[in-house]
């Protein structure tokens, strides 16, 4: 069985790329429409410029797993982190301009490399995570369309 899983989700905002990318990259706003279990901070100051860090923490009972993420990728309307932890990959947020607003993509791109978090992941949290990024997209289509 492959180790590497991808994600994609992607929603139609009824509002301008930049709005929603806005949303993706102000951390305020950010914290908004982020799981709550799901807590993001940044390493020094908080920004989504090439080389810019921040930690990931899921904020579950007993363990705090973590993920330092790393923006290896950005221009207008695009923010890719690429991440290492329990997890390694790649988060792309890309923003599309459309007549209705902005197509938006999110695609979770990543290996687990231990091979006792991968069953636990397939077995718990596969399913979840998938649900949680549509829950997600929903959450963040509800913010930008309130700006």
């Amino acid at each position: 069985m492959s180790t590497h899983r991808r994600f994609e989700q992607t929603i139609l905002i009824a509002a301008s790329a930049t709005t929603v990318e806005r949303c993706i990259t102000d951390q305020d706003l950010m914290h908004q429409w982020l799981n709550p279990a799901l807590r993001c901070e940044p390493i020094g100051t908080w920004g989504t410029a090439l080389g810019d860090r921040s930690r990931f923490i899921i904020q579950i009972p007993l363990w705090r797993p973590t993920l330092i993420s790393t923006v290896v990728e950005r221009q207008p309307g695009l923010v890719v982190w690429e991440f290492e932890g329990f997890f390694q990959g790649r988060d792309r947020w890309e923003c599309q301009p459309v007549d209705q607003g902005t197509h938006l993509l999110n695609r979770f791109e990543f290996k687990v490399p231990n091979p006792l978090v991968q069953a636990g992941f397939d077995w718990f949290a596969a399913n979840w995570t998938q649900r949680d990024m549509l829950a997600q997209l929903q959450r963040l289509k509800a913010v930008a369309e309130s700006l």
